[in-house]
């Protein structure tokens, strides 16, 4: 099965190459090079809307042990994905398992990854990698294919929000109360965990202008890319803020929460893309355990008077959430609603819930 080898390699920016075998598709790409140190849920992960422009590097060794599930859908979204299509650039893992065995697989990851055209390199020393991506930063690169010319393109110069945005607005019903979410890149959990709720949910492209929206609640989702190219999304909730329409904001929506009311975002040298982050809850020594997958932060220094860190990093005490101190505005920089990884911080959406009351 994995007898027809082909050499692939995948270049960095600072010249070094690291070779493997090609599978997938058969292609050259370029973009941003991330690590993930999940050991599960690589379909959900290649579909999350948030790594648009990035190959992906999974840390855990043996990837696609258990194929990958087939198209059902569950209230009109994919059942077992978090997007309609693969989102990554590419994949980068240490061993391939071309034999695949899960009682709800339908198709290999390799072909998956085929009909995508997302191409992918196994037997790379995936921990060299991460410890350079670890110690030096994130760096730019490019999966090549033969001996094709190097030439690499900064993805996060491009509004990547907008690449993967719904282009017209589509409504998801269910009970009577309304939540208007604003999809910048919105994995279809967050749709899910709503619904759940027995919330119609309101899907609208990053830039509408929501501000004369009839809702019960304003949710901003996660997605890729630097918060600041999403112009118009700030401007509309910079109006918003006037009103007391409670707000939720997920990962990159957060930190459009945070620019709209006045702070600053920064790039973090590495990121955090893990399902095993610590984020403790300011004034307590409350550590929540939850995934995650944003290259940009908070900076908690600019946050207006009547703003306040709400979580901070375990590891690295970067900002993970913000909160107003006396409206119902909220933002959680990880992932609530998890898929992949622990739902800790599921509370998050029925504390949203109440304050919609």
């Amino acid at each position: 099965m994995g007898a027809n080898k082909q050499l692939s390699k995948l270049t960095l920016q600072d010249g070094s190459t690291f070779l493997g075998y090609s599978f997938g598709s058969k292609k050259t790409v370029d973009g941003e090079v991330v690590f993930n140190t999940g050991m599960v849920g690589y379909p959900e992960s290649l579909t999350d809307p948030s790594y648009r422009g990035q190959i992906l590097v999974l840390t855990y060794p043996l990837i696609g042990n258990y194929g990958v599930p087939g198209n059902e859908l569950e209230d009109n979204l994919l059942k077992y994905f978090e997007s309609d299509k693969i989102q990554i650039q590419g994949l980068i893992i240490t061993d391939y398992s071309f034999d695949y065995s899960h009682w709800n697989a339908k198709k290999s990851l390799s072909d998956w990854m085929k009909e995508y055209g997302i191409p992918g390199i196994y037997g790379v020393d995936t921990r060299d990698l991460t410890k350079k991506l670890r110690t030096k930063g994130t760096m730019l690169g490019k999966i090549v294919q033969g001996h094709e010319k190097i030439t690499l393109k900064d993805p996060n110069k491009r509004n990547l929000a907008s690449e993967v945005s719904i282009k017209q607005p589509i409504t998801y019903e269910k009970g009577k109360k309304k939540i208007l979410l604003v999809d910048c890149g919105a994995k279809n959990s967050i749709i899910r965990a709503f619904l759940r709720r027995n919330f119609t949910v309101i899907r609208v492209p990053w830039d509408f202008d929501f501000e004369q929206e009839n809702v019960d609640g304003i949710v901003l989702s996660n997605g890729p890319g630097d918060p600041k190219k999403c112009k118009e999304t700030i401007a509309h909730v910079q109006n918003i803020l006037s009103k007391n329409i409670p707000i939720l904001g997920i990962c990159l929506g957060s930190q459009i929460l945070a620019l709209a009311a006045g702070a600053n975002t920064y790039k973090l040298k590495f990121g955090h893309r893990s399902q095993n982050q610590p984020c403790i809850e300011a004034g307590t020594n409350r550590c929540y355990i939850t995934p995650q997958n944003h290259g940009y932060a908070v900076d908690t220094d600019t946050l207006p008077q009547d703003w306040r860190e709400w979580f901070y990093n375990g590891n690295d005490q970067t900002n993970e959430g913000i909160k107003h101190i006396s409206k119902p505005f909220f933002g959680a920089q990880f992932h609530p609603e998890a898929s992949p990884g622990p739902d800790d911080t599921e509370f998050i959406f029925d504390m949203f819930v109440r304050a919609m009351k």
